[in-house]
């Protein structure tokens, strides 16, 4: 089947700045699509190449089959939710959802039961008569999904629409954005740098880094086996370790000491690497673990209540900053400054090749850890 949106080889630049830099991908009919990662990755700009917002300086974009660039973006088969929402302060709920309609010189009757039927998919119809600033930020958010979708487009586009709520409304709306776009069938591309949105919400999500495209998976790929070290970071919590990978005796040796066996080996053929361990799989014991194969000594520096988990931070004699967390009724319970253990399983490990940013990242940790100590 031809997906809904093709994206080949769309390259942006802004002066010496390379917005993107040659991506293509597909958004698949249906399908909840995220694109995430951290500011300047360029998830946005390709978000405002499909609403044709921007132009690319090469490459195409295709919708149904049909080469969109050029094409202005409201005769786009596509509408977009921003984040500021972007209502009219003067006019009533009705009539915000109503004004594409009136653009598009949609009759009386049909436009209002079209306005009857996208305030109806989001719970606002008896809000119909109120204007924005009689409603609270989640009900504005349902009127700006009500305006873009009483257009029937084919792609529904959401510019971090869900940035500006606080964290019990948010995640409501996350459950409600997914239900309404599995009633409507429409195909949703969200752009969001929060990665639990993106993992709560989505049925792909395409991890973009420095203008490119990182990896695109399921959530539980994108998690479970991520494919590099950023990728690995940025989907939650990552604990790293920096040594060296002898691949014929298959053992990774840290620095400072200690030897770290993994399941993974993610493009590594020896030399500097990086070992990857999530902290909810990384157990803390006083004792030495013996039945354990990768096990590393360390000192707990701080610890943090977390709702249902506690987490520690411990640091290890290299100076490197490792995480454990653990739900709380089997937390350890370690007072500051003790000497523990740090244990994990080799199904749990992941080796991946050096990585810039992420050693700057540890490098700072350690600097931190120095001075606090």
């Amino acid at each position: 089947m031809t997906p809904a949106v093709s994206v080949r080889g769309i390259t942006k630049r802004y002066g010496k700045f390379v917005a993107l830099d040659n991506v293509s991908l597909d958004v698949q009919h249906g399908e909840f699509l995220s694109l995430l990662g951290p500011s300047g990755a360029g998830k946005t700009t390709i978000l405002r190449m499909i609403a044709g917002f921007d132009r690319p300086d090469s490459g195409e974009i295709h919708i149904m089959d049909q080469n969109i660039v050029g094409l202005p973006s409201h005769k786009r088969p596509v509408n977009t939710v921003f984040q500021n929402y972007a209502l009219f302060p003067h006019m009533t709920v009705a009539d915000n959802v109503a004004y594409g309609l009136r653009q598009d010189r949609v009759r009386g009757d049909e436009r209002k039961a079209r306005v009857r039927e996208a305030l109806d998919m989001v719970e606002m119809t008896r809000m119909s008569h109120r204007r924005p600033d009689e409603l609270s930020g989640g009900q504005q958010q349902r009127v700006a999904l009500a305006r873009a979708l009483v257009k029937r487009p084919s792609i529904l586009l959401l510019d971090e629409p869900l940035g500006a709520l606080d964290r019990r409304l948010r995640q409501q709306m996350q459950i409600e954005l997914k239900t309404l776009q599995r009633e409507t069938g429409i195909a949703f591309v969200l752009v969001t740098h929060d990665q639990d949105e993106a993992l709560a919400m989505s049925d792909r999500i395409v991890v973009t880094r420095h203008g490119r495209i990182e990896q695109v998976g399921t959530p539980s790929d994108l998690y479970d086996l991520p494919q590099t070290a950023f990728v690995a970071d940025f989907m939650g919590s990552q604990n790293f370790l920096a040594g060296t990978m002898d691949t014929v005796e298959g053992a990774f040796s840290v620095e400072g000491g200690g030897t770290i066996h993994a399941d993974r080996i993610v493009d590594v053929s020896g030399g500097d690497a990086l070992a990857a361990m999530r902290p909810e799989n990384t157990l803390i014991s006083m004792a030495e673990p013996d039945a354990a194969l990768n096990r590393i000594r360390g000192r707990v520096v701080q610890t943090m209540h977390m709702g249902d988990t506690m987490e520690y931070v411990v640091h290890l004699a290299s100076g490197a900053e490792v995480f454990s967390r653990q739900p709380r009724k089997h937390a350890v319970d370690v007072a500051l400054g003790s000497d523990i253990w740090l244990a994990w399983d080799r199904a749990d490990t992941a080796i991946f090749p050096p990585d810039r940013d992420i050693a700057a990242t540890m490098k700072r940790a350690r600097q931190s850890g120095s001075e606090s100590a």
